[in-house]
C-alpha cells in the first residue's frame, strides 16, 4: 500500500454538522491566524444531515448576530403556531399550554432545514477561509507515542469487497491537528472508540437512544400554514410495549416536515419503527393533512436521548467532543442543534486559548468545565428526569410525573426524585418467545409506504465494490442467537432494510444477508442489536444518503 501524505493544521475537526461548523467559525472569529479544516463524510455538506427540525436560534445568535439579514434559509419560516396532541386510534385531544414548562414554547424558533442551514453555515466558515473536505470520510484516529490524539486518517477510497486495493486505490491522508475536534454526531463510530481509549463514560450514565424517520411532503396550499409546528404523543405506541411521539412541522414552499420518533428502549423485539411510523400518518387528524400532497424525501437518523447525565467526560489528551457526539440533545423539547452548536463554540475558544498559549495535544478540561457552567447544562438538567420517568412509568403516568419534574426544577430548583439512571438500549431487548408478533396494516401507497421504496427516496448511494461497513464480530450469532431467541429484530429496527434473513429454495437453509448499499447512516443496528455484534463503521467518503432539504 501507498504512503500516506499529511497535512497539518492547527484544528481539525470531523464533521460537518451544526457542531462542527460552528467549531470552525468561532475558531477563526477569535484567531483568523488558525489554520482550521472540516472532514464532511457526505458528498456534500448537508448530505447526511436530518432533524426535524424546529431550531432555537440561541446559539446563531450568539454565533452569528445577523444571521436573519444574511440570506439564512432558517430565517425563512419563523413559528407561528404550537399544538401539541395527544392521540387515540381515531381522535386527538389537544394538550393546554398552560400546563408545559415556558421553556416547552416554540414562540421565537424557527422551522425548516437543517441541510440547509449547515450548507449556510459552510459558506460562512468558507469566506473565513476554514477549509472545507466533504466525501472525506475519516476512518482511523491517529495518537502519538505518548497516546494522546494527533489527528485522523481520512479519504481513503478504491479498496474492493475483499479488502484488496483496486486500481485506483488512494491510500487516504493524514489530517494532523494540535487539537482534533470529534463531532460525528449521534452513535460516531470514532467517537465510540475514544469513549473506550479515555474511558470517558465511567462516571456518567450510558447514552440511549431513539429512531427518528422523517419525510418530506408537498401539500395542498390550501392546508398549508407557514410556521405551525405539531408534536403528538399516544397512539400508536400505547399499542406494544413501546414509546415515542410524532411531529409534522408546516415549513417553506408548501411543504411539510413530519416524522416519528421511537425509543429505542422498547422491550417488544417485535416492534417496527418504519411500520409504526406508517400507522401514524394513517392517523385522521394527519392523513387529513397529507391526503392530495406528495411526498419528496425519506431518511432516518439516531437521537441522543440520554440527557444531562449522559455527557462524558468531554475533554482528552489531543482532543475533545462537542455536539451529538457528546450528547446535548433536550429531549422533551425535541431540540439539539442550539446545544450542539454551542458546544462547538466553547470547544473553538478553549482550543484557540490553548494554541494561543503554545499548547498542544493536552487535555482541555477548561472546555469541559466550561460546558458544565454554561447554559447547556442549566438547561438539560431541567429536564434530566424527562425521559427516563417516561420510560420507567409508560407514556401517560410517564408525562405527568415528568411534567411535574421539570415544573418543580423550573420553579424550585428540585424534582420528583434525584438524577434517575439509564440502561442501555440493547439490554432492554426481551425473547421473542415473550411476545406476540404485531401485524401491521399494508402500506397504500398513498399516505403508507413499504420500506424499500421509502429508502429510494433517501438518495442513498455506495460504490458496490467495497468492503461491507456494517461489521458482523461473531457471524455465528445471526442463526445462532438473534433469529431464535429475539426473533430477528434486526429485520425490523433498522429503517433502510438492511438486514434479512434468506432461506435458499432448494435446502431450506437460513442465511443472514447484510445489504449494506441500502444504509442511510443511522446508526440503529450499533444500537439497539441486543448482543451488541453489529459495528457500523465508515464506508468510502460520499457514499450514503443525499438528503435533499432535510
Amino acid at each position: 500500500m501507498s504512503e500516506r501524505e499529511s497535512m497539518p493544521f492547527d484544528v481539525v475537526i470531523v464533521g460537518g454538522g451544526p457542531a462542527g461548523l460552528s467549531t470552525a467559525i468561532r475558531l477563526k472569529q477569535v484567531d483568523p491566524e488558525l489554520s482550521v479544516c472540516v472532514l464532511e463524510k457526505g458528498s456534500e455538506i448537508g448530505a447526511h444531515i436530518l432533524s426535524g427540525a424546529v431550531i432555537d436560534p440561541r446559539a446563531l445568535d450568539e454565533l452569528l448576530p445577523t444571521w436573519r439579514d444574511d440570506g439564512c434559509p432558517m430565517a425563512e419560516t419563523p413559528v407561528t403556531d404550537n399544538w401539541h396532541w395527544h392521540l387515540t386510534r381515531g381522535k386527538k385531544y389537544a394538550m393546554p399550554h398552560l400546563i408545559m414548562p415556558p421553556f416547552m414554547s416554540n414562540d421565537g424558533n424557527y422551522t425548516g432545514s437543517l441541510g440547509n442551514l449547515c450548507r449556510w453555515l459552510a459558506e460562512q466558515a468558507e469566506a473565513l477561509e476554514v477549509e472545507v473536505f466533504p466525501g472525506f470520510s475519516a476512518s482511523e484516529v491517529l495518537f502519538d507515542a505518548n497516546g494522546a490524539v494527533r489527528g485522523v486518517v481520512a479519504g481513503v477510497m478504491g479498496i474492493a469487497r475483499d479488502g484488496t486495493p483496486k486500481p485506483d486505490f488512494e491510500p487516504g491522508m493524514e489530517l494532523l491537528g494540535k487539537y482534533t475536534v470529534f463531532c460525528e454526531g449521534a452513535r460516531g463510530h470514532l467517537t465510540k472508540r475514544l469513549k473506550a481509549q479515555f474511558n470517558l463514560e465511567a462516571d456518567c450514565q450510558p447514552q440511549i437512544y431513539g429512531l427518528g424517520i422523517k419525510e418530506l411532503w408537498d401539500i395542498d396550499p390550501d392546508k398549508h400554514v407557514p410556521g405551525r409546528v405539531i408534536h403528538t404523543q399516544g397512539w400508536p405506541m400505547s399499542e406494544s410495549d413501546s414509546w415515542g411521539g410524532g411531529f409534522l412541522y408546516h415549513q417553506a414552499n408548501n411543504q411539510v416536515a413530519l416524522g416519528f420518533v421511537t425509543a429505542l428502549d422498547y422491550k417488544n423485539p417485535y416492534v417496527f419503527p418504519f411500520e409504526e411510523f406508517q400507522r401514524w400518518k394513517q392517523h385522521p387528524d394527519i392523513r387529513a393533512i397529507l391526503e392530495g400532497g406528495k411526498r419528496v424525501a425519506y431518511g432516518a437518523r439516531a437521537i441522543n436521548e440520554g440527557g444531562w447525565q449522559s455527557v462524558p467526560k468531554l475533554a482528552f489528551p489531543g482532543g475533545v467532543l462537542a455536539g451529538c457526539s457528546a450528547g446535548f440533545v433536550n429531549v422533551p423539547r425535541i431540540k439539539g442543534t442550539h446545544t450542539a452548536m454551542k458546544s462547538g463554540m466553547l470547544a473553538a475558544e478553549a482550543i484557540a486559548a490553548a494554541v494561543k498559549a503554545g499548547r498542544e495535544q493536552d487535555s482541555l478540561d477548561e472546555y469541559d468545565s466550561a460546558v458544565r457552567e454554561s447554559w447547556i447544562a442549566k438547561e438539560l438538567k431541567l429536564v434530566q428526569n424527562a425521559e427516563p420517568l417516561v420510560a420507567k412509568w409508560g407514556g401517560e403516568m410517564g408525562t405527568i410525573l415528568a411534567g411535574a419534574d421539570m415544573w418543580l426544577r423550573t420553579l424550585f430548583g428540585f424534582g420528583v426524585a434525584k438524577p434517575m439512571k439509564h440502561h442501555t438500549d440493547a439490554s432492554a431487548t426481551q425473547r421473542a418467545d415473550h411476545y406476540r408478533p404485531i401485524e401491521y396494516p399494508k402500506p397504500d401507497g398513498v399516505i403508507s409506504f413499504d420500506r424499500l421504496t421509502s429508502v429510494s427516496y433517501s438518495f442513498t448511494n455506495h460504490e458496490e465494490d467495497q468492503p461491507v461497513h456494517l461489521v458482523l464480530k461473531n457471524p455465528d450469532y445471526p442463526l445462532e442467537t438473534e433469529l431464535p431467541v429475539y426473533g430477528g429484530p434486526s429485520t425490523r429496527y433498522c429503517p433502510a432494510g438492511v438486514y434479512e434473513y434468506v432461506r435458499n429454495e432448494d435446502t431450506g437453509a437460513m442465511r443472514f444477508q447484510i445489504n449494506s448499499q441500502n444504509c442511510v447512516h443511522c446508526k440503529t443496528c450499533d444500537i439497539k442489536d441486543p448482543g451488541q455484534q453489529i459495528e457500523w463503521t465508515a464506508p468510502e467518503g460520499g457514499g450514503g444518503p443525499n438528503y435533499p432539504n432535510m
